[in-house]
Parts: structure tokens; sequence; C-alpha cells
């Protein structure tokens, strides 16, 4: 039971870590620009058909997925320039309308550039062993791999946010927006700095999670509403809440799926709690969400404004 509770408790951190940098992007986004964009989802599914793609052509996933981040940056770029800059001062039904109309845009645009079929990438033959963990039990590398990059990358952007220029300016920015572009901030500018850093940080863990789930036009929308979830229970507009919401939110999905028909089963019949379990795991996200704004409206780290 102790090997099977590390093993899960590591299968959270990691799903965590990426839905963190599925959020990351997104948290900024909402909080700074109070822009609602459901786009960003298939962000990440592009990013994973990406992968797959420059994997395929260079032979090494290492090199697709440097690939892919400069790619995804520049679709994020592309998207703000055409599409959402003339959506930041419409009412949020219209920016839902518009990004939701995007989203079947880009899932029928990829579905058309490489099908309807699943598709996976390799796993690197150098990350593709396990390590021991106790007992008989093993883990993957590239699942440590994935957690490790997720820290990295959550330390990159507190230093980043918390130390630089264009990190005074996020952080101003998600005080007050309107006090930032009095002050002479190009307060476009720094919007399209933000989509094309979102997007990219959503194709990293598109690409970091092909070699390990497959890739297909729904991925994107499974993550979505998870990663809303995330940036509510962090706080909206912070990334500090981000990482701890998308932890809080992996870790609880991880564990109420697996342990939770074990539970129930002290006080079901077996049968019955296999069925109850399968159909409670799915909710505790939102029991856990709900709990967290009924002690803090504003999340955990959101500001009262």
């Amino acid at each position: 039971m102790t090997s099977l509770f590390l093993l899960q408790l590591l299968n959270g951190v990691q799903f965590g870590i990426l839905l963190f940098l599925i959020a990351a992007g997104l948290t900024l986004v909402f909080g700074i620009m109070d822009f609602v964009n459901l786009a960003h989802g298939v962000i990440y599914m592009v990013g994973a058909y990406l992968a797959v793609s420059f994997t395929q052509m260079t032979g090494s996933y290492g090199l697709g997925l440097l690939l892919t981040l400069p790619a995804t940056l520049l679709i994020g770029l592309v998207l703000e320039l055409l599409v959402f800059r003339r959506l930041y001062d419409r009412p949020h039904l219209d920016q839902v309308l518009a990004t939701f109309g995007l989203v079947m845009i880009v899932t029928e645009g990829v579905q058309i550039i490489w099908g309807a079929a699943p598709l996976s990438v390799a796993m690197p033959e150098a990350l593709s062993g396990s390590i021991p963990l106790i007992g008989q039990m093993r883990y993957p590398v590239f699942r440590l791999v994935v957690i490790g990059a997720g820290l990295a990358t959550a330390l990159g952007l507190y230093l980043i946010i918390g130390h630089t220029r264009i990190g005074m300016r996020l952080r101003a920015g998600a005080t007050s927006r309107a006090m930032v572009s009095a002050l002479g901030v190009d307060i476009h500018k720094l919007f399209t700095v933000i989509f094309a850093f979102g997007a990219m940080l959503a194709g990293f863990a598109g690409a970091m999670v092909a070699p390990i789930l497959t890739v297909d036009p729904g991925m994107g929308e499974q993550v979505l509403i998870l990663a809303f979830v995330v940036i509510v229970i962090g706080g909206i507009g912070s990334v500090r809440g981000a990482f701890a919401g998308a932890l809080l939110v992996g870790i609880v999905d991880t564990m109420g799926r697996s342990f939770g028909p074990i539970l129930l089963r002290l006080v079901m019949e077996p049968a019955a709690a296999g069925q109850a379990g399968r159909v409670l795991a799915p909710m505790l996200v939102y029991i856990l969400m709900a709990a967290i704004l009924a002690a803090r409206p504003t999340g955990l780290f959101g500001q009262k404004t």
C-alpha cells in the first residue's frame, strides 16, 4: 500500500505539473488582460501534434521538443495579432464565442492535417527506463523528467516575474492595467508578450505529454476545464497560485481515482464501491474548488480588488 501511495502521489505531482504549464499562461491572460481565452487548450493540442511531426522529421524527440517551443510561440503571436487583439475591449461573452469558434476552426484544421486517428511519440531511448521506489515498485524516468522540467519552469517564472523589469510590469498590470498604461507602458506590446509566452508554455506541456499519452484532436478540451479550475483555486492572475492549485488538483484527482473505490469498500459492497468511486472521483476537484472558494473567495493567492 505504501508503494502504491507513493506511485500515485508521483503521478499526481506529474499531472499537476502539466496542468501548471497550461494554467500559468492562462492565469496571466485572464488576470492581467481580463480576457477569457477558451482557445488556450487547442494550443496545448497543437504543441503535441507539432512535437509528433518534428520528432518524425528529425528522428529525435529532443530536437522535436526544441522546435515545438518557437513554433507555438509564433502561433501565439499570430493569433494575438490577427484575432485576440480585436477582442480586448469586447464583453466577455464576445470573447467566449470568438475563442470557442477558434477552437472549432483549429480542431478541424488539425484533423485535416494530421487526421482524426490518435498519434503517439516514441519514448526517448535514454529516458525509457525506470528507477526503483519501494520494494518491487518502479517509476518511469521520463515522468520524473517531466516533473523536473515543470519545477525548473516554475522556478524560471518566479525569477522572471519577481526579479525582472518585464515581471515588474506584469505584476503592475495585474494590479492596475489602466495605471500601467498611463505611466507610458505599451500595454498592447505587453499583451502580445503574455499571449506568446503563454502559448509557448501550453505547447511545451503538449510536447512533454506526447510520449506519455496518445495525441488526439480532443485532448485540448479535456484539460482546459481543469486549467480554469486551477487558476480559480490558486487566484486569478497569480502564477504562484497556479502552481499551488495545479499540484492540489493533480494530486486530489489522481488520489481520488486510485483510492476512492478502496476507501468506499470499507462501508459498501465491492461492486457498489467501484461504481460509486468512478462516479465521485471526477467530482473531487470541484468539491475542492468549492471548499477553497468558501474560505477564500479570491483563491489561495488571489488579491482583493
